[in-house]
């Protein structure tokens, strides 16, 4: 079914907020190949490419089904004006394939979020978008490193995009449940979204969408998966250090684009989120290596690597809400918890490969609820106000409740399909056991 779109959401555009947001878009995209140089270089050499393999064909997948129904399950309401599903998703229908998209009216446009003053065109919100989901499910690869086929690897990104992302971000973005809608849960809560009561949810670019979620369904896997053979008795130590460090690098430069393309102009609140991603990130490094430098005697390459993540995680959905001072405290402290939290899958028991868990989630949990402290104008330290932080504590607990129940359901779904390789294959190494590859030639 086609929903006609509403005269309302044709207009004209703002070259310059659309230029800003294709590059971000352009920028998001290349967050993915970054990410495959950090996983791979914390991989084992017989498994580096299997790593990498697994992010892009995140990409090949996400961006296939994000175009046919990802769109119009996660904002496709917004632009047709109908209701959507329970709060939770729009009809995947209502704008299948996107074709409507580019329709238009004289010399107007179908336009995103022109009744707010962002006059962009919604292919190009589109754009922005699908770069979001192709991220958020490479993120959750890393906690299956070195044992899981890749055939069942590739039915979970179509699986997990469309039934726990797509809706997570209409909740969260596309005026669902947990938005800050006139329907959503804040103006349930505590009876008004607006003026000096405003409690309603902050995630600016994805502590929920996409940490929280990448990092809880990396836990479920894990779980579920189970270890690796060898795991607790074999060290399993990075193969490439400088591919972490390029990967991290990268990661840093393409998450201005995530982080400030959010704001979907540039105006000065991007500037704001530029100062804010930047300076964070730079005290979650200082405080993952102040951890290793107290504990370990040593500061290490790859925990700079990992401190810069841990803090590019927890700022991405308070960047636009903190000041660069309370972003400097949100940092450091993501650094500390996430270099902590590393040595729980040993405590637990729970082989989450490469790190997702200690990182995404737990930097992704800090900074979803470090808004409802630091927040400039409703946190409890510069607000005195408790009500955001109430806020922030629900949507991050109903986001790894929504997360880990849909995503356990996923892989029971798919175990006929099998998701370990073989013992054999794993000890051998996954990249020539899946892909008939080696990556590097010792002939």
């Amino acid at each position: 079914m086609i929903v006609a779109l509403p005269e309302s959401t044709f207009g004209s555009i703002d070259a310059g907020n659309t230029s800003w947001v294709l590059i971000s878009a352009a920028l998001v995209l290349l967050m993915t190949p970054a990410l495959a140089f950090f996983y791979g270089g914390l991989s084992r050499s017989k498994s580096v490419l299997n790593m990498m393999m697994m992010s892009f064909a995140s990409i090949a997948t996400v961006s296939v089904i994000y175009v046919l129904w990802g769109f119009s399950m996660s904002f496709g309401n917004s632009l047709t004006g109908d209701n959507d599903i329970w709060g939770i998703f729009s009809n995947p229908f209502a704008l299948f394939g996107s074709d409507q998209l580019m329709e238009t009216q004289g010399d107007k446009v179908v336009l995103w979020g022109g009744a707010d003053g962002v006059h962009i065109p919604a292919i190009v919100f589109l754009a922005f978008q699908l770069t979001f989901a192709v991220i958020t499910v490479a993120l959750v690869s890393g906690s299956l490193a070195e044992r899981v086929k890749f055939s069942t690897w590739c039915a979970f990104t179509v699986l997990f995009t469309t039934f726990v992302y797509f809706p997570l971000a209409h909740m969260v973005w596309g005026g669902g449940i947990m938005s800050g809608a006139e329907k959503g849960f804040a103006s349930w809560m505590f009876g008004s979204t607006d003026g000096a009561a405003n409690v309603a949810p902050i995630d600016f670019a994805g502590g929920t969408v996409v940490h929280i979620n990448a990092g809880m369904a990396g836990l479920v896997l894990a779980l579920i998966v189970g270890k690796r053979v060898g795991f607790g008795k074999t060290g399993y130590r990075p193969h490439n250090i400088p591919f972490v460090m390029l990967g991290a690098a990268l990661l840093w430069f393409g998450w201005f684009g995530f982080n400030v393309g959010s704001e979907l102009a540039a105006d000065a609140t991007a500037g704001l989120v530029w100062v804010n991603t930047t300076v964070a990130t730079a005290a979650a490094m200082v405080g993952w290596l102040a951890v290793e430098w107290i504990r370990d005697g040593k500061p290490t390459s790859v925990g700079a690597a990992s401190g810069i993540v841990a803090g590019l995680v927890a700022i991405t959905p308070a960047c636009g809400a903190l000041t660069p001072v309370g972003s400097l405290g949100l940092g450091v402290i993501a650094g500390i918890l996430s270099a902590l939290a590393i040595g729980l899958k040993f405590k637990f028991g729970f082989d989450d490969s490469l790190d997702v868990v200690g990182v995404h989630l737990v930097a992704g949990l800090w900074g979803t609820v470090g808004i409802g402290l630091f927040a400039k104008e409703s946190g409890l330290f510069y607000g005195h106000n408790p009500k955001q932080l109430a806020v922030q504590v629900v949507i991050a607990l109903f986001a790894l409740a929504f997360t880990g129940i849909l995503t356990a359901v996923i892989a029971y779904i798919l175990k006929p399909m099998g998701w370990r390789i073989d013992k054999d294959e794993e000890a051998r190494g996954i990249d020539q056991g899946e892909h008939a590859e080696t990556a590097y030639d010792m002939a």
